[in-house]
């Protein structure tokens, strides 16, 4: 996994980004009235050096300027081509990727819609054949030490293997619906690719949120910068 994508606010950024163009402050109001924060870990301390940091690699770049009322003007910043790949690119990751560890992938279903569904459940498939065949493996490993080794000193293999079958069953059942057409929306999310790939979906599907956004910001006080 590559050291630049350990840090989950950059994800955050690109992902509200995506939808339109924003200044820093803007982003962290839509990160956290969307809530991406609950769907990854944001360090809202480092926002506008991830903002600085993705603008260096070219994966933002500046449009302008904006100034509300008596407020100082703030830099826009709007995905770039180079942003929305990463972005892409990095979802496949965290959806595909099988490491024990729940939170990345949350954070990759988060931001699933910059793919075709059609390939969300190509990834997924390939993640279920991974899963499984982790799970058959821990099963035998515990059939095996079950009557050598005391309980006491089991049971979180087998709250882990209970959570692997969660997740092997929960994404069956996601497929099976993206698969056959029973998920809903799954017609709006075909259409947001078809008629402009991540420069006309994402920015719909995410402006679909927007009306929520001041909503949910209000009830969870705080300044996200």
């Amino acid at each position: 996994m590559s050291g630049r994508r350990g840090n989950l606010t950059a994800l955050a950024v690109l992902s509200v980004a995506a939808s339109k163009p924003m200044h820093p402050y803007e982003m962290g109001q839509a990160i956290r009235g969307w809530g991406k924060d609950r769907d990854m870990k944001v360090k809202w301390g480092s926002l506008y050096s991830v903002v600085a940091a993705l603008e260096k690699r070219g994966l933002l770049e500046a449009t302008g300027t904006d100034r509300e009322g008596n407020r100082p003007e703030r830099t826009v910043y709007r995905i770039t081509a180079e942003g929305r790949t990463e972005l892409a690119d990095w979802t496949r990751e965290l959806l595909a990727t099988v490491d024990g560890d729940h939170t990345r992938f949350r954070a990759g279903l988060s931001v699933a819609v910059v793919l075709p569904p059609d390939e969300v459940v190509e990834i997924l498939r390939g993640r279920l054949r991974a899963l499984e065949t982790g799970l058959a493996s821990d099963e035998g490993e515990l059939h095996r030490v079950r009557g050598t080794v005391p309980r006491m000193f089991l049971i979180e293999d087998e709250y882990a293997l209970a959570t692997a079958r969660a997740e092997v069953k929960w994404i069956y059942a996601l497929i099976a619906e993206l698969a056959t057409g029973t998920f809903p929306d799954l017609e709006q999310w075909r259409a947001f690719h078809e008629s402009g790939g991540l420069d006309g979906g994402t920015a719909s599907a995410w402006a679909a949120a927007e009306p929520h956004a001041e909503e949910h910001a209000n009830e969870r006080s705080g300044d996200p910068a």
